[in-house]
């Protein structure tokens, strides 16, 4: 199985929508609206082309990764720092290492575009993996009631949440 790692590009986006759809059908905790969520933040200023991410096995699309803008802020500082949300594979190929490939290649890309840590809300088995820890251990909050150990971050870069402490501020697509 050759598995291609890529920027998505715009003549992907149907097929994108399609993949992420078919990703969380199956999830129990989910809205079913994380395709819908994609589209919207595409169209925002939250939007980092290079950090929407495609996997290809034989020239077919199977999975994305999406990483966006966010801001944590705290009564006296506002610091920026990327969301992920969401990572999809399609069924038939989950549990083939492509949601990591994703994962190792967004944070190296993230990485090289100058950001220093990545906030998500996930599953607490699988994210540690990629060395995501509980937010809480930083200081960061999510601005919603959820499980503390769904709530993690990353540091991309040597110390890349030191001194960063608040709640993290979603862009207004993530609440429409």
């Amino acid at each position: 199985m050759k598995i291609t790692i890529r920027q998505e590009k715009p003549k992907d986006f149907k097929i994108v929508f399609k993949v992420i759809e078919e990703a969380f059908e199956p999830i129990q905790y989910s809205d079913h609206n994380e395709q819908f969520l994609v589209d919207r933040l595409r169209k925002s200023k939250a939007f980092i082309p290079e950090l929407s991410i495609v996997a290809e096995v034989d020239h077919r699309i199977v999975g994305h990764i999406l990483l966006t803008k966010l801001k944590i802020k705290n009564d006296q500082h506002e610091f920026d720092s990327l969301a992920l949300a969401p990572v999809s594979v399609v069924p038939a190929y989950q549990g083939k290492g492509i949601g990591g490939l994703l994962i190792k290649e967004a944070h190296t890309k993230a990485r090289t575009l100058g950001h220093h840590s990545i906030v998500l809300l996930g599953h607490e088995k699988y994210y540690p993996k990629f060395g995501y820890k509980q937010a809480d251990y930083f200081g960061i909050e999510l601005p919603f009631d959820v499980p503390k150990e769904n709530c993690m971050a990353i540091e991309l870069t040597k110390n890349g949440l030191a001194g960063v402490s608040g709640i993290v501020e979603y862009p207004k697509e993530f609440h429409e």
